[in-house]
């Protein structure tokens, strides 16, 4: 019985309940959950159900939980009901019930852990979004791990998700970099603000390959500016592609210049009278959404701002359909949160359902103790490919996916690229592939997964804290969804991994010798086979490979 069909037990036995009291059953809710105690004395799943319900009738929350444990101790599976302090409910299976979760994982294999939270919203997923001015720096790195695994788990949690790479080609940086172009091409130095670095004098080669004449044509930065966007954002796409990040969308900034988005933007902000000139300039009033200050979205010059572009381009995702649009942004960006939620409020929306910015913090790279800090490429920044060059794909995806992304991290890339224990990647990586390892084992020796299985057998402590650890994993994928927090997924299967090892230590599944094949080996191959399914689903949600073999 896995916790979500125990909590449908605990619902119907509330609805009993209800019926049997005579309370308003408007009071119940549609669903509930239950949770695993901390201390397992306390039995194998708690619900607090009764306490929540019994303030909505006014009844006390012992004499409800009462009868609630009253329904579920005839529920088949369940061997006790307990009451602890003003209403809890603990619950207790027996080991048919716990043994069967494994059944359940092998019967669902690669959808075991799919959910619904969140099915029929369209969201869209932002991130990276680095300007195409150089490599994919460490920052952008990371956002690439979580972003790309946040939009994995939120799609398996029912959401229709869209992910999109802004692709910022107009604007002050981009000049400069054309600017670093055409200097590099003519062996000048690097202009003041410029960008430097040998991929500046690559691309530069690279134009100069296919445009010989380009320093004597009638407008060589703009030759060198079109040519070298086009060259460096192929290099990211490239880069991100090796690494498992790929986009559905990518958008270009300068379409919303060139196709009237910006002025579309202004006359919707301007019918919700949010508009006004001031200075020669036109102003957004996002004071009156708690900004600290109104925004220029026209300059007196006539120019657009940044800004303007960031409406235009959030009304072109809600135009598009989107039910909320998810931004990643850096941690210099964090006093940008209040002028865009200011910004979705004068387009008429609500902040708080429509848009979500996400920050992340810094990550600093140590090897033998010492700070990483330059690029064997880009010179000032540490890129992608310096890290995926260090410890490979799999750990540095794992690795800035592990960590929540609101805190500074420090990974040190000398326990990253270690095959042992203690580096996480490989210890869960390990797991998998001793699994695979076992299950092969066991078709040589003819022992395969049948039908069907006793569940019963699985009655060894160290087999019931598996069963648990699988069990909880929907949970755990929903919980990393609505909290937007995939590195919850990585601790679980370290967890998970550790769970299986000291099972496989206190547990034989396989004969030795002359020995028969038993029917609790036979169980217990169930129970391997159910931890690998969880083991790469949750690798596959985290872009991470499940080697067969290591």
């Amino acid at each position: 019985m896995t916790p979500e069909m125990l909590a449908e037990h605990v619902l119907t036995a509330a609805q009993a309940a209800f019926a049997a009291l005579e309370l308003d059953a408007a009071a119940l809710p549609a669903s509930t959950t239950v949770e695993r105690p901390r201390q397992p004395e306390h039995g194998d799943y708690a619900s607090t159900l009764c306490l929540q319900l019994a303030k909505k009738v006014g009844r006390n929350p012992r004499e409800l939980a009462e009868t609630v444990a009253a329904e579920l101790r005839e529920v088949d599976g369940v061997s006790a009901v307990d009451i602890a302090g003003p209403g809890f409910l603990n619950i207790r299976l027996d080991s048919g019930a716990t043994g069967s979760i494994a059944g359940s994982v092998v019967a669902a294999g690669d959808a075991y852990g799919r959910g619904e939270a969140f099915a029929g919203q369209k969201w869209n997923l932002e991130f990276v979004s680095a300007n195409p001015t150089g490599p994919v720096h460490i920052g952008g790195v990371r956002w690439a791990a979580v972003g790309d695994a946040l939009g994995r788990v939120l799609d398996f949690t029912g959401a229709d998700v869209t992910t999109e790479y802004y692709f910022n080609d107009a604007g002050t940086q981009i000049d400069h970099f054309s600017a670093s172009l055409l200097a590099a091409a003519k062996g000048e130095p690097t202009p003041e603000n410029g960008y430097q670095g040998e991929y500046i004098a690559e691309i530069a080669a690279e134009v100069l390959k296919k445009h010989p004449d380009a320093l004597s044509s009638a407008d060589p930065r703009e030759l060198f500016r079109v040519e070298g966007i086009e060259l460096m954002f192929a290099d990211i796409r490239r880069s991100l592609a090796e690494f498992g990040v790929h986009f559905d969308v990518y958008f270009n900034e300068r379409d919303l210049h060139e196709q009237g988005a910006l002025d579309a933007a202004l006359a919707r902000l301007r019918e919700q009278g949010n508009i006004y000139e001031q200075d020669g300039a036109v102003w957004l009033r996002t004071t009156d959404h708690g900004d600290d200050k109104d925004r220029v979205l026209v300059r007196s010059n006539g120019s657009w701002t940044y800004f303007a572009a960031d409406c235009a381009y959030y009304l072109n995702k809600r135009e598009r359909g989107f039910d909320k649009v998810v931004i990643m942004l850096g941690a210099d960006h964090h006093g940008y949160i209040g002028r865009m939620k200011a910004m979705v409020a004068c387009f008429g929306d609500d902040p708080a359902v429509t848009l979500e910015i996400l920050i992340g913090q810094m990550v600093n790279l140590v090897r033998d103790g010492k700070p990483v800090k330059l690029s064997k490429r880009a010179g000032t920044i540490v890129t992608l490919e310096d890290m995926v060059d260090a410890i490979g794909v799999d750990a540095s995806r794992y690795a800035l996916a592990r960590y929540s992304s609101d805190s500074t991290i420090e990974l040190d890339l000398d326990l990253w690229a270690r095959r042992t224990n203690d580096n996480p990647v490989y210890y869960v990586q390990y797991a998998h592939a001793r699994l695979a390892s076992l299950l092969r084992n066991a078709a040589e020796l003819g022992a395969e997964l049948t039908d069907s299985y006793d569940a019963a057998l699985l009655s060894h402590p160290r087999e019931g804290d598996l069963l648990k650890a699988l069990g909880e994993f929907p949970n755990v994928v929903t919980t990393a969804a609505e909290l937007r927090e995939p590195h919850r997924i990585a601790r679980y299967l370290e967890e998970l991994a550790g769970a299986y090892h000291r099972f496989y230590d206190a547990c034989r599944v396989l004969p030795q010798g002359d020995e028969e094949f038993t029917e609790t080996g036979r169980a217990r191959l169930w129970l391997v086979a159910a931890t690998r399914v969880v083991i790469a689903n949750g690798l596959r949600l985290l872009g991470v490979s499940a080697p067969e073999r290591m």
